[in-house]
């Protein structure tokens, strides 16, 4: 692969991953109510996604589902559908009692508006489980392995290495970006996120998931 080619992958990749969505929207939201390090499984789910989706547009089958009517609508309606239990379950979080210490609830990495029953073994398998789900669906992702990504591939140049690259970029950039989301969000909303404030952010964030879900289920191809 050329560094030519690879920088035009890092600038479009980049591009995808840091324009606002519905994963961003996810790892903002965990990281308020559980703190930026806990958000980490949020972000590994997201990867583990975009890893699927990328494997399976190398394979070919990415254009098999663009291409079929059938596992377009499935996929949008299954992304929908969880969009919107997302916004429900946000809507109806109860925060926290608001703490008394100002600067540790302006710390990133502590959890502002947790219920007790999330502090188990395992709420990291269920924030990565939910990081996964969404990253499936999210139409930026699949547009992009789709269409786009497949012009990367050199057929005469050696796959395993094409896609180590490819993967290892996308993995650093996701990463990366969604963290920073995840640490951005954590820090403004802390301050917020404990009492009649928390509430109301609960809401939006409700309401951004169920609109984000409304969207894609009237997206077209």
């Amino acid at each position: 692969m050329s560094l030519n080619l690879w920088l035009l992958y890092v600038s479009l990749a980049a591009a995808v991953i840091a324009s606002p969505g519905p994963s961003a929207l996810l790892c903002v939201s965990h990281a308020v109510s559980h703190g930026a390090r806990r958000t980490v499984a949020t972000i590994v789910g997201g990867i583990t996604a975009s890893m699927t989706l990328m494997a399976l547009s190398a394979l070919g089958l990415g254009a098999v589902i663009a291409a079929s009517d059938t596992w377009f609508q499935t996929i949008k309606w299954a992304g929908a559908a969880y969009l919107v239990y997302l916004g429900i379950s946000a809507w109806r979080t109860r925060p926290a009692a608001k703490q008394t210490d100002a600067a540790e609830q302006a710390d990133a990495d502590v959890p502002v508006a947790v219920p007790a029953a999330l502090h188990t073994a395992g709420s990291a398998w269920k924030l990565y489980r939910k990081g996964f789900m969404v990253g499936i669906g999210n139409p930026k992702d699949l547009l992009f392995f789709s269409a786009l990504f497949p012009q990367f591939l050199d057929p005469s140049a050696p796959f395993a290495m094409q896609m180590t690259i490819l993967g290892a970029t996308w993995m650093v950039l996701d990463g990366s970006i969604m963290f920073a989301y995840a640490l951005c969000g954590a820090k403004m909303m802390a301050r917020l996120a404990s009492g009649g404030a928390g509430q109301w952010f609960h809401r939006v964030t409700g309401g951004a998931f169920i609109a984000a879900g409304g969207l894609l289920a009237t997206a077209q191809r």
